[in-house]
């Protein structure tokens, strides 16, 4: 037996459409400002990438085409720079899942104050970027007042060596810093991911008899792998552009200029706006690309607790 669909009294569907609308309008303003503060200046970004557009010879401007992609893209100190912000990010990222690990692990247990001590251990990813890294140059790594060379002269008394930390180990300065303000984001998300495990399974994992390791391994390390990638995924597109750290503690120098301090220099220092622009360009486009994975992550994360 077939049915025939009715077509819709008269005015039925314009008062659909003016449901629809009525619904959608709230959200108008938003999505416009939202267009005007990000897509325009892209777009902006995008269309000086192609212009040959130098503000110390402003007689030389004109089309350029994909000039300033190749130009980036076999420019030696980006290359170097592109390794520099592989490392900085890969070694802040996989540091401060492991701690944020430990730390979430620590929580995830009942004592006295936790609610206090977590407080605690959140407040370094509250602390604005610039802040925190004036904090670890001066209050920490400073040679002659800083807290890591106090406690040097501490143990060893006065006749202890005052190491100048930035400059013997710049990248290890710059890593530190993020690792203590990034490892608190890390905590809360590996935190939210121990507390939604099934009680009854690791009652019943306990009752057979699994030990503490077993448990971790076999029940809780599987089931934070989805909460894993997304720190690192979440963790990787907001450190691969940093820019306070390296300006603030090493201002770029000795091998530490990441992307967003690269394309700085090329624009603010070299004037040279469409080559800024098309690095700049192609940065966002790797950022795409990994938000791309984590929105795949979190989506999967969201439909697993709407399954349950």
């Amino acid at each position: 037996m077939t049915t025939v669909s009715l077509p819709a009294p008269a005015g039925v569907r314009p008062r659909r459409v003016a449901a629809r609308w009525a619904r959608r309008g709230p959200l108008l303003p938003a999505l416009l400002f939202t267009i005007v503060v990000t897509q325009l200046p892209f777009a902006a970004t995008l269309v000086i990438s192609f212009t040959d557009w130098n503000a110390l010879y402003p007689d030389r401007r004109g089309f350029a085409a994909f000039g300033n992609y190749t130009a980036v893209l076999g420019d030696p100190q980006l290359r170097s720079s592109i390794l520099t912000t592989v490392i900085l990010t890969v070694s802040v990222v996989l540091v401060s899942l492991v701690l944020g690990l430990a730390i979430a692990l620590l929580l995830d247990r009942r004592f006295h104050g936790r609610a206090i001590v977590r407080t605690m251990l959140i407040a370094p990813f509250l602390v604005v970027p610039v802040a925190a890294a004036l904090l670890w140059k001066h209050a920490l790594y400073n040679p002659e007042y800083g807290l890591f060379n106090g406690i040097l002269t501490g143990i060893f008394g006065p006749g202890a060596a005052q190491p100048d930390w930035i400059s013997d180990a710049p990248m290890f300065s710059v890593v530190s810093s993020l690792v203590w303000q990034w490892t608190p984001f890390m905590m809360l998300i590996l935190l939210a991911g121990l507390q939604s495990r099934s009680p009854e399974v690791l009652e019943a994992a306990r009752v057979d008899g699994a030990g503490a390791l077993a448990v971790f391994r076999h029940i809780t390390l599987p089931h934070l792998r989805q909460y894993l990638e997304l720190g690192a995924l979440l963790g990787c597109i907001y450190i691969v552009q940093n820019f306070d750290a390296v300006f603030t503690i090493t201002a770029g120098g000795l091998g530490t200029a990441n992307l967003p301090y690269t394309i700085y220099q090329t624009f603010y220092q070299a004037h040279d706006y469409g080559r800024a622009s098309a690095a700049g360009v192609i940065v966002v486009i790797g950022s795409m690309i990994v938000a791309t994975f984590a929105l795949r992550v979190v989506s999967s994360l969201l439909k697993q607790e709407a399954d349950r």
